[in-house]
C-alpha cells in the first residue's frame, strides 16, 4: 500500500537547489528519474518540472528510507525530507544547477508506483512522434517539452502586461458563432435546439472585435483559440492560439508601432534577446520582386533578379516564348554551389514543380564558362550581360524559372528558403523581422472567375486607391501589414472598413451579393451606420511565435495536447463515433459510406 503524504509539505522544487541550501532542512516530491545502487548507498535523481535533485539514502542514516529506496523504480512518485548538502568531491556535475548539492535523505514516503514508461524520459532518448503523442502525458514530463511550454507561459503573461500598461481591455468574443463564406473551412457544430441549422467554431474573433470597437472599447485584446479545417502541416494545428488586438481612433503606423514594442519585450523579458526598433519595413511589391514571397526570410541572401527584358530576344525559345506571353524569367545565383551533383539538380527541379514550375534551368560557372544544356543558345554578348545581372563568378551555380509572374516568383522564392536552409544559411540564433505592407487588396480568382480578398473582406483600401474601387479595382491597395520573422508570418492585420458604403462596394467586388451581405454580414452592416470610429488591428500565432522562440522545429512541440497531421488525437481519440441518439436529438442521419 502506498504511503500518504499527511501534513507533509512540500518546501522547494528539486531543480531550485543550490549551494546556497548548504545545510537547510527540505521536503521534496516528484518522479523518480534514475536510481543507483552503489553498494549499500542509494542514490536517487528525483525530477519535477523545475529540474533534477540528487538524492543520497545511506543505511546507517535511516534504514526504512533506504529500505523503501530499494524498492522504487523509475517514474515512482516520492515524497523526501532531509538535508542539503555539498556533494563529495569528485562528484560534482556542473551541468546541472543543482549539481553541486545533494540532500541526504532521512524520510522517504512513496506516494504512488508506476508502470515502466514506453520510452525513456530523459533528455536524449529518441521517440517516433505517433509514440510520444499516444502518451503525451508522459511526453510532457521530458524537460524539453517543460521548457517550451514555460515559455510560453512566460510569453503570455508579458503580452498580457504590455497590453494591460497600453490600456487594452482583455473581452471575450464568442466561441459559438456563425459560418461566413469568406477564408478557410469553419468547423461546424449542429444546434439541437433549432434543428437544421449549424454554429460555427470562430476563424477569429474579426467581426466581434470590430463591433466592440463600434461599442466605445476603444482598445481590445484576447488570448484566443480559434479553428480551421484546412491541409495540416509542421507549423499549423486546427485549434490554434492568437494574441487578438483591434485598436480605435489609429491608423497603420499605430497599430505596426503599438504591436513592434509588444514583440520587443516578449524577446526580451522570454529568451533574453534585444531587438531592435523600429523594424525594418518593405512593400510587398519589392517583396515579391527581390524574394518571390511575402513572407521573406532575410537572415541570408540569394536574392532573386529578374532577367526578362534581358531573354525577350534571345535564342532560347522557352524563354523567350514565355515573355512573349506575357510571362516571367527570374534566377538566382547560389554562390560556390557549382558542385552540386546531377542528382542534386534533379532534386531541386522536383522541388519547384510542387510550385507549379514546368522546370528549372541551371548554369554552372566553370573555368571555361557557362557549363549548361541551355548554355548553346545565348550570344557572347548575352552571356555576358547576364553574368553581370547576376554578378556570376567561377563556381557559382544560376538557377532560373520562367513561367506565369505567380509560379515564377512562388517556385523560386520557395526554392530560395531551401536553399538557405540546406546550406546553413539560416541561424536560428538570429532573429530578422520584417513588416511586409501595401498588400493588394484583391487578386482574380480564375476557377470562380471573381475578385477575392487578399487579406479579408473587412480590410480597408489605401485612402489614395478609393477610386480604383469604381474603375480598375485590381491595382488598389491595402491597409494590411503582416510582420515576418526568419520567413514566417507571426502576425497581420490591417485597417478595417469603417464606412458602410465602403464596406457594401467590398462586398459587391467579392461577388457577394445584398442579399447575401445582409445574410451573412447583416449586423456587421448596421453597426457601420451608428457611428463606427476609424479602427484596426492585428493578430499574432502565439504557437508559431513560442515554435520560433524556442528554436522547435515543429508547432506541436510548443502545444500541450495536439493534433497530428490528420487532425487526430492519439492520445484521446478524437474525433470519434457517437452513439445514434446522439444524433437523433440533433437531427442528423449519417449516410452510409460505399465500400470499394
Amino acid at each position: 500500500m502506498n504511503d500518504t503524504l499527511e501534513n507533509w509539505k512540500r518546501s522547494h522544487y528539486c531543480g531550485d537547489l543550490t549551494s546556497a541550501h548548504i545545510g537547510q532542512q527540505v521536503c521534496l516530491m516528484g518522479w523518480v528519474q534514475k536510481r543507483r545502487d552503489h553498494g549499500g548507498l542509494i542514490f536517487i535523481d528525483l525530477r519535477d518540472r523545475e529540474g533534477i535533485a540528487q538524492l543520497a539514502l545511506d543505511p546507517d542514516r535511516d534504514h526504512e528510507a533506504h529500505e523503501k529506496a530499494d524498492r522504487v523504480r523509475s517514474e515512482f512518485v516520492v515524497a523526501v525530507k532531509g538535508t542539503v548538502s555539498p556533494r563529495p568531491e569528485g562528484t560534482v556535475n556542473p551541468k546541472m544547477k543543482t549539481g553541486e548539492v545533494e540532500v541526504e535523505v532521512s524520510e522517504l514516503k512513496i506516494l504512488n508506483t508506476s508502470k515502466t514508461p514506453p520510452f525513456g524520459l530523459d533528455e536524449y532518448t529518441e521517440v517516433a512522434e505517433n509514440i510520444r503523442l499516444k502518451y503525451r502525458y508522459l511526453d510532457l514530463r521530458r524537460p524539453a517539452l517543460q521548457k517550451n511550454l514555460m515559455l510560453r507561459h512566460r510569453v503570455a503573461r508579458t503580452v498580457r502586461t504590455y497590453l494591460d500598461e497600453q490600456n487594452f481591455l482583455e473581452i471575450e468574443t464568442p466561441v459559438l458563432t456563425k459560418s461566413t463564406p469568406e477564408g478557410a473551412r469553419d468547423y461546424l457544430v449542429p444546434s439541437r435546439v433549432n434543428s437544421g441549422t449549424f454554429f460555427a467554431l470562430p476563424q477569429s474573433p474579426q467581426l466581434f472585435k470590430q463591433l466592440l470597437m463600434v461599442s466605445g472599447y476603444d482598445r481590445y485584446c484576447q488570448i484566443v483559440k480559434c479553428f480551421r479545417d484546412e491541409d495540416l502541416r509542421a507549423d499549423r494545428q486546427p485549434e490554434f492560439t492568437q494574441i487578438d488586438c483591434e485598436m480605435s481612433f489609429v491608423d497603420r503606423d499605430d497599430v505596426i508601432t503599438t504591436m513592434e514594442n509588444m514583440i520587443a519585450r516578449v524577446f526580451k523579458e522570454a529568451i533574453g534577446v534585444e531587438v531592435a526598433t523600429p523594424m525594418a519595413r518593405m512593400s510587398y511589391a519589392e517583396a515579391m520582386d527581390r524574394f518571390g514571397v511575402d513572407n521573406p526570410d532575410l537572415r541570408f541572401g540569394l536574392e532573386l533578379v529578374e532577367l526578362s527584358g534581358l531573354v525577350a530576344n534571345c535564342g532560347f525559345k522557352v524563354f523567350a516564348d514565355v515573355v512573349a506571353g506575357g510571362g516571367m524569367v527570374k534566377a538566382l545565383n547560389a554562390k560556390g554551389c557549382a558542385n552540386f551533383s546531377r542528382k542534386d539538380l534533379d532534386d531541386l527541379t522536383e522541388f519547384v514543380k510542387i510550385y507549379g514550375a514546368k522546370g528549372l534551368a541551371w548554369v554552372k560557372m566553370t573555368e571555361d564558362g557557362w557549363q549548361s544544356p541551355i548554355a548553346k543558345f545565348f550570344t557572347p554578348e548575352e552571356l555576358a550581360q547576364l553574368n553581370e545581372a547576376l554578378n556570376a563568378e567561377l563556381g557559382d551555380l544560376l538557377m532560373f524559372v520562367a513561367d506565369t509572374p505567380r509560379i515564377t516568383n512562388e517556385s523560386l522564392g520557395r526554392l530560395r528558403g531551401h536553399l538557405g536552409q540546406r546550406l546553413g544559411l539560416a541561424s536560428k540564433e538570429e532573429f530578422k523581422f520584417v513588416w511586409v505592407t501595401d498588400f493588394p487588396l484583391l487578386e482574380w480568382d480564375h476557377e470562380t472567375r471573381r475578385h477575392v480578398a487578399v487579406h479579408h473582406p473587412f480590410t480597408a483600401p489605401c485612402d489614395e486607391d478609393v477610386p480604383l474601387l469604381d474603375t480598375d479595382p485590381g491595382k488598389a491597395r491595402a491597409k494590411a501589414y503582416d510582420l515576418v520573422l526568419n520567413g514566417s508570418e507571426i502576425g497581420g492585420g490591417s485597417i478595417r472598413i469603417h464606412d458602410q458604403a465602403i464596406q457594401s462596394k467590398m462586398f459587391e467586388l467579392l461577388g457577394i451579393g445584398e442579399e447575401e451581405a445582409r445574410e451573412k454580414f447583416g449586423f456587421l452592416l448596421d453597426a457601420l451606420e451608428f457611428g463606427a470610429p476609424p479602427h484596426g488591428g492585428l493578430a499574432f500565432g502565439l504557437d508559431r511565435l513560442v515554435m520560433i522562440l524556442t528554436g522547435s522545429d515543429s508547432i506541436r512541440d510548443v502545444i500541450a495536447f495536439p493534433k497530428t497531421q490528420k487532425a487526430t488525437c492519439l492520445l484521446s481519440g478524437a474525433p470519434g463515433v457517437v452513439d445514434e441518439k446522439q444524433l437523433q436529438e440533433l437531427s442528423i442521419r449519417l449516410r452510409q459510406q460505399k465500400k470499394e
